[in-house]
């Protein structure tokens, strides 16, 4: 739960959601080509950012860990 200095481990909480409302999702930046993952909210649009990724391997992970295919993960830009 709590990470060094006492910090929360922000990865480990942000995976708490709920396939109702939110959709997981790779998210790219068209001005920096940075990718993140995170959800949508289904109803508003709005992102939530969980973590920054460089490679496919980390998208995998991501997928692994929602429950997700990764060829099935929608990417926003």
């Amino acid at each position: 739960m709590f990470g060094l200095f006492g910090k929360k481990d922000a990865a480990k909480e942000a995976l708490k959601w709920d396939p109702e409302k939110e959709e997981p999702v790779v998210h790219k930046s068209i001005c920096t080509g940075e990718t993140t993952v995170g959800f949508v909210d289904r109803a508003t649009g709005k992102y939530h950012d969980v973590r920054k990724v460089t490679s496919p391997a980390e998208i995998a992970l991501f997928c692994e860990e929602v429950g997700v295919e990764p060829g099935k993960i929608r990417t926003i830009y």
